[in-house]
């Protein structure tokens, strides 16, 4: 299987402000909202570059996507920021109305999502909020695993016209993806080609399926790892051409099983080319406190999880 290096761990949070920063420079446009969350979002830059190109709403974060849906009728391209709980949660009906059925040209930047928010707790986690948004008619729903594809995510839904939620989180995580690679909406990224299992992964848990795989290797069964970046719309002629290789799939997510990647890849398979499938996902429940690693383990969201699933799922080929 392909290798792949850890260039230094980095949050998630971070490539979304780096990348807000670099389309203050070159999209004048772009406009920022921030619900009291500047330091968690990442923008003091950006700030200090276009003071007159944010708004601060403090914690009122249902005015703030009215007033985003409003920026677009002039021309701006508004880009909300607070955690993934309150940027859907919250606000689901704000959302649905003046920015989903609208069709506003508003992106949703969505931090601390999942279990990874850590001690914070449940009541600032969430694990349902892929499924709330993928289910609003014509909104684009992306979820990118490192720095580097966070950062490009940024820059690249600024030039997509439509609603968008980008999904992002708190700790730092392996940062592997290319610093040059294009990203495209809807497009998902094989990262290692394999002939037994299809492992399908989207935010945190791709790292985890790389290191799963390699593991895996070891014992004498080939991998083949997809990034899905993109889980509306999602790149149904990647997922169909490789279970028809394999012949089986296990789908990996920091968010609950009902509602996620897993559902969405099912779907495709159910309509197209049956396949064994097995999810990693947190299993209909709420979070907790504790560290992010602490969760991840409790909640069976990380490379041992994966490698169990693929041996699961090759008993049912």
């Amino acid at each position: 299987m392909k290798k792949y290096i850890d260039q230094g761990k980095n949050d998630t949070r971070s490539g979304y402000g780096e990348g807000m920063t670099e389309l203050g420079r070159t999209n004048p446009n772009v406009v920022a909202l921030c619900a009291d969350l500047v330091g968690s979002l990442k923008i003091q830059e950006f700030i200090n570059e276009n003071p007159e190109r944010f708004f601060q709403i403090g914690i009122a974060e249902a005015n703030m996507m009215g007033i985003a849906a409003g920026l677009t009728i002039g021309g701006k391209i508004p880009f909300t920021g607070t955690f993934a709980n309150f940027s859907t949660g919250r606000v689901y009906d704000q959302i649905r109305q003046s920015i989903a059925y609208s069709n506003k040209n508003v992106k949703i930047c969505a931090s601390h999502a999942g279990l990874t928010l850590g001690e914070d707790g449940a009541t600032h986690q969430i694990l349902e909020d892929i499924g709330l948004m993928k289910m609003l008619p014509g909104m684009t729903v992306i979820n990118p695993c490192d720095f580097n594809q966070t950062k490009a995510a940024t820059i690249a839904i600024a030039e997509y016209e439509g609603p968008v939620y980008l999904r992002f989180g708190r700790p730092k995580v392996a940062n592997f993806t290319p610093v040059d690679q294009k990203f495209e909406i809807g497009k998902a990224l094989m990262l290692s080609e394999g002939t037994d299992v299809t492992i399908i992964a989207t935010g945190h848990l791709v790292w985890e399926a790389l290191v799963a795989a390699e593991n895996l290797e070891n014992q004498g069964i080939s991998a083949e790892v997809i990034n899905i970046h993109t889980i509306k719309p999602l790149d149904d002629e990647a997922i169909l051409k490789s279970v028809r290789k394999t012949g089986c799939i296990v789908t990996a997510e920091e968010h609950n099983h009902l509602g996620g990647l897993g559902e969405s890849v099912a779907r495709v398979l159910a309509t197209k080319h049956p396949t064994p499938q097995e999810f990693v996902a947190t299993n209909d429940t709420f979070g907790e406190s504790g560290t992010p690693a602490q969760l991840m383990e409790k909640y069976g969201l990380n490379n041992k999880a994966i490698e169990q699933a693929v041996l699961s799922v090759l008993k049912r080929k």
